[in-house]
C-alpha cells in the first residue's frame, strides 16, 4: 500500500519523474554499455590520440587513442556499482544495528550511540580516504571503506525514528497479542520506518558517487585501464588547455548523476513525510 501510494503521488511530481528518467537513462546506459558503445574501453589507437569529437568518436579520443564515450560509459558502470553497492551495505548493517539499539535501548543503546558519534565525528571522505590507504586501492576495498563511513548515519536515523515509535499504541497492541520481539522490529516498525530510509538512501548515493570519484581521482579507486569518472578527471589535468573534452564530459555525467539523485531523494521526502505534505497545502 504504502509503494502504490508513493506511485500514484509521484506522477504529479514533475521533479520526480525528471529525475528519475535521468537516473533511469544513466542506469540503462551502464547495464547496456556493449550494445550502445562499438569500442573497447581499454582499446588504444595511437593514431587517433587527442582527436577531437567527431562522427567517428562522439567524445573524443583520450591521450593513448581511446574512445572517449566508451569510457564514460563504462565508467557509469562502476561508480554506480560502487556507490550502490556501498550504500545498500550501509543500509542493511546500519539498519540493523539501528532497530536493536532504538527497540532495546539500556546499555545496549549507550555503546551503540557513542561509537556511531565516534564514527560521525570523522569527515566521511577522510575517514573513506584514511581506510582505502591502509587496505589498498582496490574496488572492493573501495566499497568497504565508502558503506563503513555511510554506517552510522543509517544506525542513528533508524535509531531514532524505532525510538519514537516503540511506544506507540500498534506496539504495544502488539506486545499484547503475544508477538514476538522479532515480529515487532520486522513487522511493525520496519515498514514505518523504511520510507525515511528509502528517501535517505537515494540522497547517500549521490554522496557515495562523490566520494568514489573523489578517491578515483586521488588515485585510490579503480586502477588503470580500467575505466571511472574520477580517474578520467584525473588523467585530463595535464591536457585541459588542447583537449578539453577529456574532463567535460566525464563531468557532465558525474554532474548529472549527483543532481539527479538528490532531486529524487528530495521529491521522495516530500511525498513520504506527511508533515511536510501538510506544511504545502
Amino acid at each position: 500500500m504504502i509503494l502504490k501510494g508513493l506511485i500514484h503521488r509521484s506522477f504529479r511530481n514533475p521533479v520526480l519523474l525528471i529525475s528519475s528518467i535521468m537516473i533511469l537513462l544513466v542506469v540503462l546506459s551502464a547495464i547496456l554499455a556493449p550494445l550502445i558503445t562499438p569500442y573497447d574501453p581499454s582499446e588504444m589507437n595511437s593514431k587517433v590520440r587527442l582527436s577531437a569529437p567527431s562522427v567517428e568518436h562522439w567524445f573524443g579520443t583520450d591521450q593513448f587513442g581511446r574512445d572517449v564515450f566508451t569510457r564514460v560509459i563504462y565508467g557509469s558502470r562502476l561508480s554506480l556499482q560502487i556507490a550502490i553497492t556501498a550504500v545498500f551495505t550501509a543500509v542493511v548493517i546500519g539498519g540493523i544495528i539501528g532497530i536493536l539499539s532504538g527497540y532495546y535501548g539500556g546499555w545496549l543503546d549507550a555503546i551503540t550511540i557513542r561509537i556511531m558519534d565516534v564514527m560521525v565525528a570523522f569527515p566521511s571522505l577522510l575517514l573513506a580516504l584514511f581506510l582505502v590507504a591502509i587496505l589498498g586501492p582496490d574496488i572492493k576495498n573501495l566499497i568497504l571503506a565508502i558503506s563503513l563511513t555511510r554506517i552510522p548515519y543509517f544506525a542513528r536515523l533508524t535509531r531514532a525514528e524505532v525510538a519514537s515509535l516503540e511506544r506507540r499504541p500498534f506496539v504495544e497492541a502488539g506486545r499484547m497479542v503475544g508477538a514476538t520481539n522479532f515480529r515487532i522490529m520486522i513487522f511493525h516498525l520496519l515498514p514505518n520506518v523504511f520510507p525515511l530510509i528509502l528517501v535517505f538512501a537515494t540522497m547517500d548515493i549521490a554522496t557515495a558517487v562523490i566520494a568514489e570519484s573523489s578517491l578515483s581521482y586521488l588515485g585510490l579507486g579503480a586502477q588503470p585501464p580500467t575505466p571511472s569518472w574520477g580517474r578520467m578527471l584525473t588523467e585530463a589535468r595535464g591536457f585541459l588547455g588542447r583537449a578539453a573534452w577529456l574532463s567535460i564530459y566525464p563531468g557532465i555525467f558525474l554532474m548529472v548523476t549527483i543532481i539527479s539523485f538528490n532531486l529524487l531523494g528530495d521529491s521522495l521526502r516530500d511525498i513520504v513525510d506527511p508533515r511536510l505534505r501538510r506544511s504545502n497545502k
